[in-house]
Formats: structure tokens, C-alpha cells, sequence
């Protein structure tokens, strides 16, 4: 596939998933940036894949845009990091969230309420959070090549992602 070309790919429980590829960091930041576009307050990405897939890397794009001017880093060893644009982006990591108590103490999904949530391993806590997100997932296929999924779950089933068209 070329780069930043859609197809439609697996079926999931609710939803077909919507499959792009992305050649190079530019075009993945580029993906984040227009899935942005379709973005309002209340929503919660899951973003899923292997270390090193390109997870920050669209978070950054996102955050762009949504108007985020200040450079947009993993929030590993802080687990949450808020940042200001035209509506408030909460990027989270769970990478080192040790147990579902741990993970329910911090209350993540209530910062969704007035901006968007971006959950890193999203795939650790998924069981834990509302039905209605959105799971991106990134894996790598070569050495600055990823594929990119969109897998929407609950009222994400009822948007239209026509806005990921380049």
C-alpha cells in the first residue's frame, strides 16, 4: 500500500476497521494530525502496538492538532500529561500501571470530560474503560514503515472517519 492509503480491513464486534499505511515519521504525525480533525471533548483514543511502533509519535500529531504548540513527549514516568489547545489533551502511558486498582485510582477517564484522552498500551486497560473509544493501533511492517488501524467501538461506529482520507 502507498503510503497513507485506506482500505477497509478486519470486522470487529461493532464496526469495520479502516487500515492506512504511513512510509515515514512525517506521514505518521500526519495521520495523528488529521484524525484531529474529527476529534471533540469527551473522546478517548486507545493507542495500541510495540514498543517503538509510533505511538508518541501520532499522539504528537494529534496534539497539533488540536493546537498544542508545546512539543508533546511520553508520558512514561508520569503516567498523565495535560496540554493546552483549542480543547485540553490528556496523554497518558499505562505501561507501568501495576494493577486495575492502581489503574482505577487515577481516574483517567474523567479527564476526557472536558478535552480528549489519549491512552497509550491502551490494550492493558480497555475492560476498564467506557465502551465508547476509538483504538488506534500501529505495528511496524519495515524499518520507517507502519500500518495504522482504526478500530471503532461503541457510538465511534456511528461517526464517520471519512476525515482520515488524504
Amino acid at each position: 500500500m502507498a503510503a497513507n492509503s485506506i482500505s477497509l480491513g478486519e470486522m470487529t464486534s461493532h464496526a469495520p476497521a479502516i487500515e492506512m499505511s504511513s512510509d515515514s515519521p512525517g506521514a505518521t504525525l500526519a495521520a495523528g494530525r488529521r484524525l484531529a480533525g474529527l476529534l471533540r471533548p469527551g473522546d478517548i483514543i486507545l493507542l495500541v502496538g510495540e514498543l517503538g511502533a509510533g505511538k508518541t509519535l501520532f499522539a504528537c500529531g494529534v496534539a497539533e492538532g488540536l493546537g498544542v504548540d508545546e512539543r508533546v513527549t511520553s508520558p512514561s514516568f508520569v503516567i498523565a500529561k495535560r496540554y493546552d489547545g483549542f480543547i485540553p489533551v490528556y496523554h497518558a502511558d499505562v505501561y507501568r500501571i501495576g494493577s486495575s486498582s492502581e489503574f482505577d485510582d487515577l481516574d483517567l477517564p474523567t479527564l476526557a470530560d472536558d478535552g480528549v484522552l489519549m491512552v497509550e498500551w491502551g490494550n492493558v486497560v480497555s475492560g476498564m474503560l467506557p465502551l465508547d473509544h476509538l483504538i488506534v493501533e500501529l505495528n511496524v511492517t519495515a524499518e520507517t514503515e507502519r500500518s495504522i488501524r482504526f478500530f471503532p467501538e461503541g457510538n465511534w461506529c456511528s461517526r464517520s472517519l471519512e476525515g482520515l482520507v488524504a
